[in-house]
């Protein structure tokens, strides 16, 4: 039975849910040939997931395609509670509520894990973890599962590296049509749009200090850029460093760029990107975000244990007084596009949940008897993806010619 904050807001939910169908013209596409050929009849799939409209699109394509779906959300301040109401009353067991505890959340996971699902769909692999941790006996039934984000995998990864990791795991993020589209175009939009909606700040003209430069540190900067801000990228890689530099960023130390900054966004992976110790070094007014999976990026606890007072300002904006200076933390230090806005837009989700739901055909199909580690889907299945978008909205591409194709797979001709 499912556990949902509030039934009445079922009819807004479906008006969200029929809003992002159709912004996700790919999703559609699988969602009908799954509903012809059924390739996930008798399946048990649990996800921790975001509960958001355009989840609810992927829940429905897998339905469609015969398996039976319950949710978790993962993370307490991302559901949409309109549409948490609307997908309980379609034959899923849905568990979240925007605003749950830290014990509702793993109630909740836990709940999912009662279904005994045979496919996981993970966001940031707390689903797999309390498997492992908790819940061994699954692993038998279990074919395999999906992991949705960068923080996800990598945490997956060092699983596998120490030895735990016990079943086979698709690593979705890593799809060109998820990292470079989601990660990049996604973020990069969405968390200045949870900035904004949790503060109404003007952007232009602010220096923007972004805290990481991987797909969603450059979507982050770019979208800042476009807004009129001026941007300061601090890193640990030498190579996005550069990157960053040749993408015409200041680049410095957290350590330096905390005395110059106005807002800050965290998208890292890692934790306490910005400590204490940076945070003690802002300006008066400063406002610190994170976009990043974990609330772990930013130490918010730090904080909270050196402000002389704290106060909450609006819904997700909370003030601290450090050493005489305002500080305003966003969202409890979670997802900012996620608490304080509505995550990645429809159009962008289309792919990353293309991907998810043509991974849960391939775990059907390939993955039963392989052993555990972090798997990639084939190019094939990432080109599929970008071509069923393309063939919906008319866009036509080119082709080689067979003089091409015998050019590329030979080395007889040269200069």
């Amino acid at each position: 039975m499912s556990i949902i904050k509030d039934k009445s807001l079922a009819e807004q939910g479906r008006k969200n849910l029929e809003w992002a169908e159709a912004q996700m013209p790919g999703l559609m596409k699988i969602k009908e040939r799954f509903k012809r050929e059924l390739p996930l009849k008798g399946i048990r799939i649990g996800m921790a997931l975001h509960i958001t409209k355009e989840t609810g699109i992927l829940i429905r394509t897998l339905k469609a395609g015969g398996a039976s779906v319950s949710i978790a959300s993962c993370n307490p301040l991302s559901t949409q509670d309109d549409v948490a109401a609307a997908l309980s009353e379609e034959d899923v067991e849905v568990f979240g509520k925007k605003g749950e505890t830290r014990e509702e959340y793993y109630d909740y996971i836990g709940r999912v894990l009662d279904t005994k699902p045979m496919i996981t769909i993970d966001d940031g692999m707390d689903l797999v973890t309390k498997i492992h941790t908790e819940r061994p006996e699954l692993l038998k039934n279990i074919i395999g599962g999906a992991e949705e984000t960068t923080t996800g995998i990598i945490r997956l990864k060092a699983m596998h590296k120490q030895g735990d990791l016990k079943m086979p795991i698709i690593n979705i993020n890593d799809q060109d049509t998820k990292h470079l589209l989601d990660n990049y175009y996604g973020t990069g939009q969405s968390a200045l749009d949870g900035v904004i909606r949790a503060t109404n700040v003007l952007i232009s003209g602010k220096v923007l200090v972004v805290c990481g430069y991987g797909d969603c540190g450059k979507g982050v900067a770019m979208r800042g850029r476009g807004f009129g801000a001026n941007i300061i990228v601090t890193e640990v890689s030498p190579f996005r460093a550069l990157q960053a530099h040749f993408d015409g960023f200041r680049v410095m130390p957290i350590g330096e760029a905390a005395k110059v900054g106005d807002i800050f966004i965290t998208v890292t992976g890692n934790k306490h990107v910005i400590d204490i110790n940076h945070m003690k070094l802002m300006k008066d007014g400063a406002i610190i975000a994170n976009a990043g999976h974990f609330h772990n990026e930013f130490d918010l606890e730090g904080l909270k244990k050196a402000a002389s007072s704290e106060k909450k300002i609006r819904p997700f904006m909370d003030q601290f007084v450090l050493g005489g200076k305002r500080i305003y933390a966003l969202a409890e230090g979670r997802l900012v596009n996620l608490a304080a806005a509505e995550g990645h837009p429809s159009a962008v989700m289309n792919f990353s949940f293309c991907n998810q739901a043509l991974a849960m055909e391939y775990i059907v199909k390939h993955l039963k008897g392989k052993g555990p580690g972090v798997y990639s889907l084939p190019k094939e299945l990432d080109d599929e993806v970008a071509k069923i978008y393309l063939d919906s909205i008319g866009l036509k591409f080119d082709k080689l010619t067979k003089e091409q194709e015998k050019y590329l797979s030979g080395w007889q001709e040269g200069t």
